[in-house]
Parts: structure tokens; sequence; C-alpha cells
């Protein structure tokens, strides 16, 4: 039985997940800026326990939260830790009430972080903001009881054997909460199921197969050999990705994900 899920963002239902951006908290002091955050943190908390609960009324099965669910957490200049804000215990219980009514009504939560979580930069600045965002997920993923914080494998940066290495050596540092969690997808330009499956199977790193992506790169394998061996990279219910796109397979640019499925895009399995 498939189950399936929601990603994010409600356009009609009165379901929303703020935001806040660094130029603006810096017109205020230290501590307003906390009592701002908090604000935002315990509301964007409460919102997801609100899109749960929308799940579990229509029979969702899945949702996938939003990766600003905690703005600006490790900013450079602004970044905090949950804990130091004036609603800590009730934000980080507001979550945790998430994660029970998950498990008690079977809906599954995941990740799935911003482009710009990059583990196979060249750049070590970037490969430390990576990690950094990726760990403060997985703080949250574990009050959620979220299984996978799913990313894409990033650049190719002229010599994709080295990517991918350096891909590798990054995984291998990190902390248990990410790794267990971690999960690679395949994109659309740069990195197809055949491209990464040997990294997951190496690493034992599921795979999440996005079929929209590989039928905008193919790479050889049929949607069902790739899902096939997608599916044996997971210990646990394997999660794919489907969408379609926008303006049409014969537009010219199918990337562009349209706001709904066409039926005629699910794969016949």
């Amino acid at each position: 039985m498939i189950r399936f899920g929601l990603c994010c963002i409600f356009k009609e239902e009165p379901i929303r997940f703020g935001r806040a951006t660094a130029g603006f908290l810096l017109k205020f002091s230290p501590a307003e800026r906390r009592e701002r955050l908090s604000k935002i943190c315990l509301a964007n908390a409460q919102s997801l326990f609100r899109a749960l609960a929308f799940c579990r009324q229509n029979g969702i099965g899945c949702f996938r939260i939003n990766s600003q669910i905690l703005p600006l957490k490790t900013h450079p200049d602004l970044g905090y830790e949950v804990s130091d804000l004036p609603d800590a215990k009730t934000i980080m219980d507001t979550f945790k009430a998430c994660g029970r009514f998950g498990r008690d009504h079977d809906i599954r939560t995941t990740f799935h972080p911003d482009q710009f979580i990059v583990l196979s930069s060249p750049h070590a600045d970037v490969v430390a903001r990576s990690v950094a965002d990726l760990e403060y997920q997985a703080e949250v993923a574990g009050w959620v009881n979220a299984d996978a914080i799913n990313i894409h494998a990033g650049g190719v940066y002229g010599d994709k054997a080295s990517a991918l290495m350096r891909l590798r050596e990054t995984v291998e540092m990190l902390s248990d909460p990410v790794r267990k969690r971690l999960t690679l997808e395949n994109d659309d330009k740069s990195y197809s199921p055949r491209d990464l499956l040997p990294v997951c199977e190496d690493m034992q790193i599921p795979l999440t197969y996005d079929v929209h992506h590989h039928r905008c790169l193919k790479d050889g394998l049929t949607l069902e050999q790739a899902t096939a061996q997608a599916a044996a990279t997971w210990n646990r219910e394997p999660l794919f990705h489907l969408s379609s796109p926008e303006k049409g397979w014969e537009s010219g640019a199918p990337r562009h994900h349209h706001d709904y499925i066409d039926i005629r895009d699910l794969p016949k399995l």
C-alpha cells in the first residue's frame, strides 16, 4: 500500500509557517530578537501540529516539514539555541507533542533542507554551514520523530568523481543523529540514480528516488529498475518523490514543478 504525503505549504488551509529575515531582526536589541524568534518558533510548532491533524483528518500519511521551521537557527550573527529562547520549554514540548501525534496516528514526517545544503562543495565554509544546518534539523527531527533528512548531492564542479568523493568524506564525519536520518535524492541536472546508487549502497544511505527528476535526467535505468534499486537501499519504509511539470512535458522546460500531480505521471509499476 502506498501512503501519499504533503509538502510543507498549504494553499487553502489557514496553516502558515512564519519566517524572519536577518536584515529585519538586526534592527532590534539581542533580547528583542530572541523574543521575536521565540514567538515565531512557537507559532511554527503549533502550525506543525495543525498540519499533522489535517493530514490525519484527510487520510494523508506523510508530511514534509519546512526546513526553516526554526528561522535563522544557524545564522552566523543571529543563530541561537532553542533552550535560550523565552518560550523554550513550550516550544520543545509542542514539537514533542507533534512527534507523539505522528506516532499515534502513523503519520510520517521528513525534512528536505534547502538547496544551499551542499556536502560536496569544495569550499570548507559552505560544508561547515551545511553540516550545522543538518545538525539543527536532526535536533528537531528527534523531537517530532522524523526519520528522513533528504538532501541532493550538490554541484559537479567540473569533476563529478571528485565531488562524490567529497560527499562521501563529509558524510563520514556527520553525527549519528544526522547520519541515521540522512537520505540522498537524485536531481534533474547533475546526479541521476545511476550516479548515486553506488554511494548509497556503499555507505548505507537510502536513496530517495525522484521520478520527475529521473524523467528530466535520464541515465539508462528504467523507472522500474530505479524504483527497485532505490527501495533496496532502505532499511525502513522507502520514500519516493513524484511531481508533474508546470507546463507539460512538451513545453521544453519540464523541470519546473506543477502545484498538482497529473494522474498520468504516476508510474505504472
